[in-house]
C-alpha cells in the first residue's frame, strides 16, 4: 500500500457530549482532528455521547452542529442535519451512544467470559465506607482492593466493572505529549455499564473508537491519567489501540487555571451572535497552543490544513485572549470583498439604515468606509448611524474629552464656526478639498490636528469612533455637515 493510500485511510472523530453549548476549549477539540483529517485525505466523523442523561439538553445536538456548520467544520460522516432535522451518514453507525447500547452490552459480555469484568454487587454507602477506612489509614481508594471474591452473575440493571489482573507498569506513546509512563498504582477496577444500563466514557469510546476505525483519538491532558486503565482495557478486548493525542488545555485569562465560563468564555454561537467571523473564530482557535514555526498570524481554512501538524501542538497550556480574538475579528473584516461584507452585515445595521429615503448604494458607501473600523459586524451600528439619522448632541463627549476638555465654551464654538466658515466657502466637496480646507485651517486657528479635527469629527457624529475626518464628510455632504457644526455651535453656546 503507498503513502496516499495509508493517508485516506486517516480517520479522526470530535465527540461532544449534548449538555449546552459548545465551551471554546471544547470546540479547538473538533478543530484539531478536523484539520488532521482534511490534511491527509481522511475522514473526520461527529459522534455524539449522550450517555450522561442526567446531563442531557434537549436541542444541545443540533446547537453542535449549527456551531461546526458556522466555522465551516464539516463532519464526512456521523450525526447530521438538514432542515433542522438530525439524521445520520456513514457505515458505521449508530453514531449517537445512547443507541448503541446493545453493542456496548455485546462487547461487556466478552469480557464477562473472559474473567476480565464482574457485578458490583456494592451500594453507594458501602463504597463511602472504603473510601472512609482508606482515608483513615491514609492509603489511596483502589476499588481492587476491595473487590468480592464471589461476584453475583451480572445482570441488566447492576453495575459491571472492569477487573485488573495484570498489574503491570504502562509506558506509551502520546502524538503531543511524547512518551509517557505510569505504574500499578494507576490501574483499578473501573465501572463500563451503569447501572442504567448505559456504558460509561471510559468504556464507551474505546468501543466506539474501535468500531469506527478511528486512527487517532484526541481528547484533554485531563485523560492522561485514566491511559493505564485504557491502555489495560485495549489488551483484554485484544483490540489495536489508535494513536492518541492529549490536547493541554485552554487557561483562562489570568494563564493560572482552566478556562470556564466564569471567567467570561462565551459560546462560539455569542461571539457570532456578537459579530465574530468564523473565519476569525477558526483562526484564533486554531492558533491557541499550535503554531506553525513563523511569525504569521492570519491562516485561512486552507492554510490551516495545508500547514497544521501534530508535532507543532504545544505541549503546555494556551491563554485565552478575547483582545487578540477581536483583533483578529478586524483583520477579516478587512479581508472580506465589499460583496461578501454587506451580506455579512444585514443583520447588523441599525433600523435608521433602512429608512424608505435611503437607497441601497448610499448604505453601500457608509459601509465601504467603515470597514476599515470595524472590530466587530457588531460594531456598525455606533460607527454608522450618524449617517443616516443626525445624532442627539451629547456635550459630555466634547467637553469631557481630553483633548478638549481645557479650553473654554467660548473657544469650542469660536473654532465650530471657524469651519462653518472655512468649509462652506468650498466650491467642491469631495475628500480632497475637504482636506485642503481642514489643514488651512489648522494653519489659521493654530491649533494641533488632534484637537480640531477630534472637535469637528464629535460634533458631526457623536460617536465615538469614525473613519477619516475628509472621508466622513465628503459622504454627510455638504449641508448636513455645516448644519451639525452650527448646531453644536449654538449648543455650546447656550450651554
Amino acid at each position: 500500500m503507498n503513502t496516499s493510500q495509508k493517508q485516506s485511510n486517516i480517520r479522526t472523530r470530535f465527540a461532544p457530549s449534548p449538555t449546552g453549548y459548545i465551551h471554546i476549549g471544547n470546540l479547538r477539540s473538533a478543530i484539531f482532528p478536523y484539520l488532521l483529517a482534511k490534511q491527509k485525505g481522511g475522514t473526520f466523523i461527529l459522534r455524539i455521547e449522550d450517555t450522561d442523561q442526567n446531563r442531557f439538553i434537549k436541542g444541545a445536538t443540533e446547537l453542535i452542529i449549527e456551531t461546526l456548520d458556522w466555522l465551516g467544520i464539516d463532519a464526512d460522516e456521523g450525526v447530521m442535519m438538514k432542515d433542522k432535522k438530525l439524521y445520520e451518514a456513514g457505515d458505521y453507525g449508530p453514531y449517537t451512544q445512547t443507541e448503541r447500547k446493545d453493542i456496548y452490552i455485546e462487547w461487556a459480555k466478552k469480557l464477562i467470559a473472559k474473567g476480565r469484568a464482574y457485578a458490583d454487587p456494592y451500594t453507594s454507602e458501602e463504597l463511602q465506607a472504603f473510601r472512609e477506612a482508606d482515608q483513615k489509614n491514609k492509603r489511596a481508594f483502589l476499588y481492587r482492593n476491595y473487590r468480592p471474591l464471589v461476584p453475583p452473575e451480572w445482570k441488566l440493571g447492576m453495575p459491571l466493572r472492569f477487573k485488573q489482573t495484570d498489574l503491570k507498569d504502562w509506558q506509551w506513546h502520546d502524538e503531543v505529549m511524547g512518551d509517557l509512563s505510569a505504574g500499578k498504582e494507576a490501574l483499578d477496577d473501573f465501572i463500563l455499564i451503569k447501572s442504567d444500563g448505559l456504558p460509561t466514557y471510559n468504556f464507551a469510546h474505546i468501543i466506539d473508537d474501535y468500531t469506527m476505525k478511528c486512527s487517532y483519538v484526541t481528547r484533554g491532558v485531563e485523560y492522561i491519567s485514566s491511559t493505564p486503565n485504557y491502555l489495560s482495557l485495549y489488551e483484554a478486548l485484544e483490540i489495536e489501540r489508535p494513536k492518541l493525542v492529549s490536547l493541554p488545555h485552554i487557561m483562562a485569562p489570568s494563564g493560572n487555571k482552566k478556562l470556564g465560563k466564569r471567567d467570561g468564555a462565551k459560546s462560539a454561537i455569542e461571539y457570532r451572535d456578537d459579530g465574530i467571523l468564523p473565519e476569525a473564530m477558526l483562526n484564533f482557535l486554531a492558533c491557541l497552543g499550535w503554531n506553525d514555526g513563523t511569525e504569521q498570524e492570519i491562516f485561512s481554512k486552507q492554510e490551516l490544513i495545508e500547514k497544521f501538524s501534530l508535532d507543532r501542538i504545544s505541549r503546555s497550556g494556551a491563554r485565552f485572549d478575547e483582545a487578540k480574538l477581536i483583533w483578529l475579528n478586524g483583520q477579516w473584516i478587512r479581508i472580506l470583498t465589499p460583496s461578501d461584507l454587506e451580506k455579512r452585515v444585514e443583520k447588523f445595521w441599525g433600523e435608521e439604515a433602512f429608512d424608505p429615503a435611503i437607497s441601497e448604494g448610499y448604505r453601500r458607501k457608509v459601509l465601504a468606509l467603515v470597514q476599515d473600523r470595524l472590530k466587530t459586524l457588531s460594531d456598525l451600528p455606533m460607527l454608522s448611524s450618524y449617517f443616516f439619522k443626525d445624532p442627539e448632541i451629547n456635550l459630555d463627549m466634547i467637553f469631557h474629552d481630553k483633548k478638549l476638555k481645557t479650553y473654554s465654551e467660548n473657544q469650542l464654538a469660536n473654532l465650530l464656526q471657524a469651519a462653518v466658515a472655512k468649509l462652506g466657502a468650498l466650491n467642491d466637496w469631495d475628500p480632497s478639498k475637504i482636506q485642503d480646507a481642514l489643514n488651512e485651517l489648522l494653519t489659521e486657528t493654530s491649533e494641533k490636528p488632534m484637537v480640531l479635527f477630534s472637535l469637528i469629527r464629535l460634533a458631526v457624529s457623536f460617536a465615538p469612533f469614525s473613519p477619516a475626518l475628509n472621508d466622513t464628510l465628503a459622504l454627510l455632504g455638504r449641508d448636513r455637515t455645516l448644519f451639525r457644526l452650527n448646531q453644536t455651535a449654538t449648543a455650546i453656546e447656550n450651554d
